[in-house]
């Protein structure tokens, strides 16, 4: 957040400063939210979902769906006839989630990634899901683009989000269906693994002591294009095997 002072005497509360500093927003002020990563200022303690849907400019409003993210993590889906109240505390902030994808599925979104590391899954133009599988937090990429040479050219890709992330380190990735070469040559270190009911091929990579994770920077943002260079790397060690002329 920005070093911003605000006070409780302030004509306009700002929201998620409220919930950093574990204020109660006072009542009868104007308020600044967050949504989708832009400030808007409202002047009604109460407006339902409908009504923020449409003050962030997706309308119809039928067409996403409204997010409301709490101080510490815990997120839920607000119905467009539902009151939300600014006065409440430990609103931090509201994300909104486009409802014609996937088919008409709505991707999930069981957890809240950090600012950084949902900017680069929007930035790869694909359907993505945040998915919280027994206590497990997963990410999905649908339609990964594949290097020329294995049997499929998109698949799924995973990653584990490791417990105190992004302060631990994020390892391997997995692939849906399971990836095997052309020519048929073997690919070392793999195992399948059941994720979300289906049959995850497990890639055994990891990092080096020559380059380790660096909380400070690393992210999905610097994790996920790993799994590119260890794609292409198969090529590498062990290139195409041709079939010799008869």
């Amino acid at each position: 957040m920005e070093n911003l002072k605000f006070s409780l005497d302030d004509e306009v509360i700002d929201i998620e400063w409220c919930t950093l500093h574990d204020h109660t927003p006072p009542k009868g002020r104007k308020y600044r939210i967050i949504i989708d990563r832009e400030k808007f200022v409202v002047d009604k303690e109460c407006i339902t979902g409908r009504e923020i849907l449409i003050l962030a400019g997706k309308t119809p409003p039928e067409r996403f769906q409204l997010r409301q993210k709490f101080k510490g993590g815990k997120v839920v889906t607000i119905a467009y006839d539902q009151k939300v109240c600014f006065t409440e505390c430990g609103i931090e902030k509201f994300k909104t989630l486009p409802l014609d994808q996937t088919e008409g599925e709505v991707p999930r979104r069981d957890f809240t990634l950090l600012d950084e590391d949902e900017a680069y899954l929007e930035s790869l133009g694909l359907t993505w899901e945040a998915a919280n599988l027994q206590g497990a937090l997963w990410v999905f990429i649908h339609n990964y683009s594949l290097p020329e040479g294995y049997n499929v050219s998109e698949a799924i890709l995973g990653v584990r989000m490791s417990p105190g992330y992004p302060t631990a380190q994020l390892d391997m990735v997995y692939f849906f269906p399971a990836l095997s070469r052309k020519d048929a040559q073997p690919i070392g270190a793999l195992s399948l693994a059941q994720i979300d009911g289906k049959n995850f091929q497990q890639w055994s990579r990891h990092r080096t002591r020559a380059n380790p994770w660096r909380p400070d920077i690393d992210n999905l943002g610097t994790h996920v294009p790993l799994a590119d260079a260890w794609l292409q790397l198969e090529f590498e060690k062990r290139p195409v095997a041709h079939a010799i002329p008869a």
